[in-house]
């Protein structure tokens, strides 16, 4: 695979883990009542975003009725409502709402994606299946990574899956591995030099969940916060 698009389409026609076809095909059929008209992506959700991406942006998996709905990823559910809003607010994203993988959606420098590309049951990955689906972002991260310059990964889940996978693309992870914190930001070098000698600046910020969002324990600000200094370490304006 030698392009992101490659990689986009590959990663959505994937069957490698048998609970999460089941269960993402499964919600496709019989669908959330509001939804009932909709047709369902129901396949693994591949990243969103330019290939040239100078910023990215890391989760945990699809939603049931979001992205496993509508075929992008933190398109169409609440977490993705708190996701884009903000990217708008900071000048990185062309609109504040993702509610159809066609509404005109664009991203500026900045690209989505997580290390589980199938909606789990539970929103809950198995760590098998975490581990199955790396290679994805592996590829991903190494096809970015000419232009690829910081990174936000959102919850605990996503920080623990992509240490490995920098480690795998191209880049040093320090020992004892960082630990995630909202707010957390760790440098890795590159691991191969020279002609591919970048650094990268890894962040780390609570999840957009409905939980974290809700209580009050991740803010607007608090995420405005986060990509502000990311997109500043990134080089975007």
């Amino acid at each position: 695979m030698d392009s992101l698009a490659d990689l986009d389409a590959r990663i959505a026609d994937c069957v490698a883990c048998p609970r999460l076809v089941a269960w993402r095909t499964e919600v496709a059929r019989v669908k959330r009542a509001a939804f009932a008209d909709r047709t369902y992506w129901g396949r693994p959700v591949p990243g969103f975003g330019p290939a040239d991406a100078r910023l990215l942006i890391v989760g945990l998996a699809p939603a049931a009725h979001g992205g496993n709905r509508t075929g992008r990823m933190f398109t169409g559910d609440r977490s993705g409502d708190v996701l884009y809003q903000a990217l708008y607010d900071v000048g990185l994203a062309s609109q504040p709402t993702a509610v159809t993988a066609d509404d005109g959606l664009e991203l500026y420098g900045v690209r989505v994606t997580a290390p589980v590309h199938c909606a789990p049951p539970a929103n809950k990955p198995t760590p098998g299946e975490r581990d199955t689906c790396r290679p994805w972002l592996v590829q991903e991260l190494r096809l970015l990574r000419p232009t690829l310059r910081s990174v936000v990964v959102l919850g605990a889940f996503g920080w623990q899956a992509a240490l490995p996978a920098f480690a795998e693309a191209g880049w040093t992870v320090p020992r004892p591995r960082p630990a995630f914190g909202h707010g957390a930001r760790v440098h890795l070098d590159a691991s191969d030099a020279p002609e591919s000698a970048t650094g990268l600046d890894l962040f780390g910020c609570f999840h957009v969940s409905q939980r974290n969002t809700f209580t009050g324990r991740l803010t607007p600000e608090m995420l405005r916060e986060v990509l502000r200094t990311a997109a500043t370490a990134a080089g975007l304006p």
